[in-house]
C-alpha cells in the first residue's frame, strides 16, 4: 500500500476590513494665509463681548490693524482673542483660530513693516495717515496660533448669528412705502 503524505487542515481565512482612509491633513498655516490675503475683513472675538469686523493687512504670518479716532472703532483687546475668517466663495466662516495680539509702538521693530502694509491698503488715506496713527491710534499686530479653534470638517452646529449691537438707528414711526408689498395698481396687473 502506498501511503500518501498527511495534509493538515487550513484554517478559514477570515477576511480583514480595509483601514479607514484617513482624510489628508490641512495645512492651517496655508489655509490661514489663504484666507487672510483673499479677504478684507475678518472678525476679532473679543471675550466677554461680540465679534467685530476689522479691515486688516496681512504680512505673514501676522495681521495688523489700526483703530482709533478716523479708523475703526474697537474696543481694548486682550493678549488672546479669536480671528473668524471667512470664505472668500461663500463669505461663510471657514476657519477661527486663536491669535495673540500686541499693540505696536513707533519704536518696535515691526511699526514700519505694518504701517507700509496698513498705508498701502488704506482707501482715500491722507498725507498725515503715518503720523495720526502714530500719535492717535493703535496698531495692533494679530498673530495666529495652535490649531483652529473650527474649520473645515469641524464646525460647531450653531449658525454663529448675532443679534446686532445696540443702536440709536431705529424706524419706530417712518415705514417705507412698500412695507406691506407694493400697492395692487403698481404691480403690473389691474
Amino acid at each position: 500500500m502506498t501511503e500518501h503524505p498527511r495534509v493538515e487542515p487550513v484554517a478559514p481565512v477570515v477576511p480583514v476590513a480595509a483601514p479607514a482612509p484617513v482624510p489628508p491633513a490641512t495645512n492651517v498655516t496655508a489655509l490661514v494665509g489663504e484666507a487672510m490675503t483673499k479677504s478684507g475683513v475678518i472678525w476679532v472675538e473679543v471675550p466677554g463681548d461680540r465679534a467685530w469686523p476689522v479691515w486688516h493687512a496681512w504680512v505673514a504670518p501676522t495681521a495688523y490693524l489700526v483703530n482709533g479716532p478716523g479708523e475703526q472703532n474697537l474696543p481694548w483687546l486682550p493678549e488672546e482673542v479669536v480671528l473668524v475668517l471667512r470664505s472668500q466663495d461663500s463669505g461663510g466662516r471657514l476657519l477661527r483660530v486663536r491669535a495673540r495680539a500686541r499693540v505696536l509702538t513707533d519704536s518696535a521693530s515691526e511699526w514700519q513693516t505694518a504701517v507700509t502694509a496698513l498705508q498701502a491698503g488704506r482707501l482715500n488715506a491722507v498725507d498725515d495717515v503715518v503720523e495720526r496713527w502714530r500719535t492717535e491710534c493703535a496698531v495692533t499686530a494679530l498673530t495666529p496660533f495652535g490649531n483652529p479653534v473650527e474649520g473645515p470638517g469641524s464646525y460647531a452646529d450653531g449658525s454663529g448669528a448675532a443679534p446686532p449691537p445696540p443702536s440709536r438707528a431705529t424706524t419706530v414711526r417712518w415705514h417705507p412705502w412698500h412695507l406691506g408689498g407694493r400697492p395692487k395698481r403698481r404691480r403690473g396687473t389691474r
